[in-house]
């Protein structure tokens, strides 16, 4: 179907798939046109459509920017969109717009039925199903999500007019061919929309009595006469009149079963409690009110003993004697529980909560997890629990879903089901329309337990959902079957993997607890490697049984074995996590079964919608449905919205599927990761330090990349996949080394923006070996020197310098900003170790070359170095000036660390040259921005050089204040936090001495022991 208006408006595809509208007055532009298929729409409709009768100024240009957007999308359709004057014109086939079908379907059965004409044989049966296709089309409201004008308010009603004929149509069909009974549901469905329309009110009434539920009827009956005196002040009309005068007339369908013997109760002179007539329903509640305590009131008459009980005016529909009934079967189908079960009390509290005979939900519950986690094991045993709150008995069947020979068939469960409630097999229908109908009315008055397992689709569910108050239904399944909960109102249970306690527990029946217990640190690790899944340990655990001399640190030695794991916890049976995992895989659809697939190549115990987009080569859309549908078969779980994780089991099935794929894919999927992942640092990086270059070309450019505002949310995503790019280097370093380098050098900047400098120093190791392997001595270069630069921050000087000698001495001015940026780097550490005319002659070399062979963003990089390294030697003039030309150079940039590092060198001039004021107001503007963007490292930094500054202006409380912020920032992160609190320890029992917070007359000022620049530069972009 290619455009759908009977529900909310949609374009899609010729495989079905949804083509993006982008807000409701364009879908109400594709509407109109669609609805006047093959007809100029003059522009004034559109107005009319879209904004009712004040139509905007711009109102001719916001049409024409919506026609060329249409134009686009529907490029690739068989419709084509047209201007003719006075308006637009849609051409296309009829066929593909599902309200030109719905008409044409009304149309063909009109004459399939059409008076004076000789029926062909069959006739009725084929109008019926061109109706039943044209209702079908309908997916909820028309024209659901268009602007409320008017016009959509008119052509809303005349759609739903045009429906209800349709319904009226089918529902008569229906009703004269014996199978009213099937048209219940959507009539009831239609009176509870409109119960004002007696026409559709009494087709309900009529089919309730050939359902054989008379009693209902008359309800629906009170029920529209009070609606009408209440809302009309009308008595019902003839149409109602004729109903209520068949209902109380003619013989009700299961009296005639009754006598003939072969009804809905089975054998002649036997009935069903729970029979879809007056008499049998009114029998079945007597019985409910029986057990329940009730006493029959007054003007009731008795039947024989122990029988029901019925008011005089039920007495003409009452049933045979008692003395020719027999009391229907108790169906009891729940099969045996499972051995050895543990845990699950907060789930089994919850079923009772939902479900349960003392019950405060709505009676139905749905169960769903990840394949092996329990759910069939925990229902059956709850439900064997409540059994006997449950007296008319307990459904139960396996739905097969993932079944290779495909699910079960629900006509086929519905027969079983009225079989077991006592339906002769002769009066079982042959439609499931039918049997849905005869289930419901058997299900009406009792009070069952259903248990519906391993369902894989909500789609065939509804059809056996009894229909009873007093009867409730627990649905489990590997998919969240979102539609149930939507559409039915379903509880939902996730069940995940077992804690620690229960798992040992479960460890401890099947090998008893001594045998468990001798060993605990090995459970422990067992049940890890078993993701807490109660089949993995169980199958784990038979393997232990049946090898009485292995210890558990045997099979936990033989599982650590990755590649053989999965084949470790296969039984040789149909039971086992690898073939419940590939029951499962084989229903996926063909994009989630690939994302699944290539996953394997993704070191990250998460990923996200733009990093799967990049593994399928394909849009954020596909990608975020296919990661959808992994997670609602719990292959996948969303543990933050828009992030996705997997148990080590999956992930290790996803490698198995992984490693029987061609070369060539395994290969494009690795090498698209690496370019997402290259190109996503780069974008983040852009907000820390824009001197940042892009190394290589993209031969696989992503189609979609993460958009952080600034860089506070560029380090937030850089700190959820910081492992996972570590992880890509490091794998990476042999067999893509070229995009291992570019990966390491691209992630620079975030890495010491986050503080995370251990594991900068180890990304840029692996990316140093990898470049060594491509021959590359330029990125060697860069990356010795950006080491150098990570060295700095965890104080090891003297490693520092050796990489920066390497860096300079592997690259020539030729090579540009990585000569460059290398001196800079080595004449700041050179700096630090005390030669103060070398560093300052290497600072001059880097920046004369820098202004000469690299644009001005890159200049502000080397002249934050020249600020750094003229505080150390003493001329803050300098410093002072060249600080501020690095910031003039990154006005575009005041976020990045290189702008920081420069305020910081400015603020420690200007209290050199003696202006505290100046300097302490750009204190307060880094520290600001330090902790906006979140730069914990250079904030720090930030907080103990301004101690520094308030500590030679005597004001030692407020200097102990920020010493702790820098304390605090420095645990945060690990590094150099000794030292600081040392110094706050000192300032600390200073002013406990005295007791106060600014120095007394007289006092001289307590000097910090540290020096008054900070031995640390700018970051080491790349």
């Amino acid at each position: 179907m290619g455009i759908r208006l009977l529900g909310p408006v949609e374009l899609r595809t010729a495989a079905g798939a949804l083509v993006p509208l982008s807000g409701s007055q364009r879908r109400a532009v594709l509407a109109l046109l669609a609805l006047r298929l093959g007809r100029v729409v003059p522009v004034e409709h559109f107005f009319e459509l879209l904004w009712g009768e004040e139509p905007p100024a711009r109102a001719k240009a916001a049409l024409q920017g919506h026609v060329a957007a249409l134009r686009k999308v529907l490029a690739d359709t068989p419709f084509l969109l047209h201007t003719r004057a006075p308006g637009y014109l849609l051409t296309g086939p009829a066929e593909q717009v599902d309200v030109l079908r719905f008409e044409a379907l009304a149309a063909r059965a009109r004459e399939d039925t059409a008076p004076g004409e000789q029926a062909a044989p069959g006739a009725g049966a084929e109008a019926v199903g061109l109706l039943e296709q044209a209702l079908g089309l309908w997916t909820g409201a028309a024209l659901a999500d268009l602007p409320d004008t008017e016009l959509r308010r008119a052509l809303v009603g005349q759609l739903a007019e045009a429906r209800t004929r349709v319904l009226i149509s089918w529902a008569e069909l229906r009703l004269s061919r014996g199978s009213g009974a099937a048209a219940v549901p959507a009539l009831e469905q239609s009176v509870r929309a409109d119960g004002l329309r007696e026409s559709v009110v009494a087709l309900l009434i009529r089919c309730l009595q050939q359902a054989g539920r008379p009693s209902d009827a008359l309800t629906v009956y009170h029920h529209a006469r009070e609606l009408l005196d209440r809302e009309l002040g009308m008595l019902p009309g003839a149409d109602l009149q004729a109903a209520l005068s068949q209902v109380l007339t003619e013989e009700p369908a299961w009296r005639g079963d009754l006598r003939r013997g072969d009804g809905y109760g089975g054998p002649a002179g036997r009935v069903h409690g729970a029979g879809a007539g007056a008499g049998a329903g009114v029998e079945a509640r007597a019985r409910a009110g029986a057990r329940a305590g009730t006493e029959a009131g007054a003007g009731q008459l008795p039947t024989a003993a122990g029988a029901a009980t019925v008011t005089p005016g039920e007495r003409d529909q009452a049933p045979a004697p008692e003395s020719d009934l027999v009391e229907p079967p108790t169906p009891r189908q729940l099969p045996r529980q499972s051995a050895g079960f543990v845990g699950r009390g907060l789930e089994s509290r919850w079923l009772d909560r939902e479900c349960g005979p003392e019950r405060t939900g709505d009676g139905l519950a749905l169960v769903v997890g990840p394949a092996g986690a329990g759910k069939s094991a925990t229902v059956i045993r709850w439900a064997h629990q409540v059994a006997a709150g449950f007296p008319d008995g307990q459904l139960f069947v396996d739905l097969r879903g993932f079944d290779p020979a495909g699910p079960a068939d629900p006509a086929e469960v519905l027969g079983e089901f009225l079989l077991a409630l006592g339906v002769a097999e002769s009066a079982v229908p042959e439609d499931l329309a039918a049997r849905v109908a005869l289930y419901r009315a058997h299900t009406d008055t009792r009070a069952l337990l259903v248990v519906l397992d391993n369902a894989r689709s909500a789609e065939h569910l509804t059809a056996l959902l009894p229909s009873g108050p007093d009867c409730a239904t627990v649905v489990t399944s590997r998919n969240t079957l979102e539609d149930l909960v939507v559409t039915e109102g379903a509880a939902l249970l996730r069940l995940e993997a077992l804690p620690e306690g229960d798992a040992l527990r479960l460890l401890e029946r099947a090998l008893t607890p001594g045998r468990v217990h001798a060993e605990v640190a090995a459970a422990e690790q067992l049940i890890e490697l078993c993701d807490h899944l109660p089949l993995a340990l169980r199958i784990a655990a038979s393997r232990l049984a049946a090898r009485p001399d292995w210890t558990i640190a045997d099979l936990v030695a033989e599982l650590a074995d990755e590649r053989t794991r999965l084949l470790t916890l296969d039984t040789q049976g149909t039971i086992s996590i690898r073939t419940a995992l590939s029951l499962t895989y084989r229903h996926l659809s063909a994009e989630a079964a690939r994302l699944l697939t290539v996953l394997a190549a993704h070191p990250g115990r998460e990923v996200d919608t733009f990093a799967g987009a990049a593994l399928l080569g394909t849009n954020p859309a596909t990608a975020r449905a296919a990661l959808g549908e992994l997670a609602a078969y719990h292959l996948l779980t969303e543990g933050t919205p828009g992030r996705y994780s997997r148990h080590d089991l999956i992930r290790l099935f996803g490698m198995e599927l992984f490693a029987e794929q061609p070369a060539e894919v395994r290969r494009l999927s690795s090498e698209r990761l690496l370019e997402y992942y290259a190109e996503a640092a780069r974008q983040c990086s852009d907000h820390l330090e824009p001197s940042l270059g892009s190394y290589g070309e993209r031969f696989h450019p992503p189609t979609a990349l993460p958009r952080p505002t600034n860089a506070r949310a560029a380090l937030d995503w850089f700190r959820a996949e910081e492992p996972t790019i570590r992880a890509l280097v490091v794998a990476a370093n042999t067999a893509d080394p070229e995009r291992a380098w570019q990966l390491s050098l691209g992630a620079s900047p975030l890495y010491y923006g986050a503080s995370r400098l251990i594991d900068w120093l180890s990304c840029l190791r692996a990316g140093q070996r990898a470049a060594e392997r491509c021959g590359s001595t330029a990125a060697a270069a860069l990356l010795c020197s950006t080491m150098a630069n990570a060295l700095i921050g965890v104080d090891r000087r003297q490693e520092a310098a050796e990489l920066a000698q390497r860096a300079v001495a592997g690259t020539t001015p030729a090579d540009g900003f990585a000569h460059t940026r290398s001196l800079a780097t080595l004449a700041l550490i050179t700096a630090a170790l005390g030669d103060p005319a070398e560093a300052v002659r290497l600072s001059a070399a880097a920046v004369e070359l820098t202004k000469a062979l690299c644009p001005p963003v890159q200049l502000s990089l080397v002249l934050a170095y020249a600020a750094a390294i003229s505080m150390l030697t003493g001329d803050a003039e300098a410093a002072l000036r060249e600080a501020r030309e690095a910031q003039r150079l990154l006005t575009g940039h005041p976020g990045s660390t290189t702008y920081a590092w420069s305020m910081l060198t400015e603020a420690q001039a200007l209290q050199a040259l003696g202006f505290p004021e100046a300097a302490e107001l750009v204190w307060s503007r880094l520290l600001t921005n330090c902790q906006e963007a979140g730069f914990l490292h250079l904030h720090a930094i930030s907080e103990q050089s301004y101690a520094t500054f308030l500590l030679a202006l005597g004001r030692e409380r407020e200097a102990a204040e920020h010493l702790r912020s820098a304390v605090g920032l420095y645990q945060l992160h690990g590094h150099l936090a000794g030292a600081v609190a040392e110094l706050l320890t000192v300032i600390e029992q200073s002013l406990s001495c005295r007791g106060g917070g600014q120095l007394p007359p007289g006092q001289a000022p307590l000097v910090a022991e540290t020096p008054p620049t900070v031995l640390e530069g700018p970051p080491e972009p790349c």
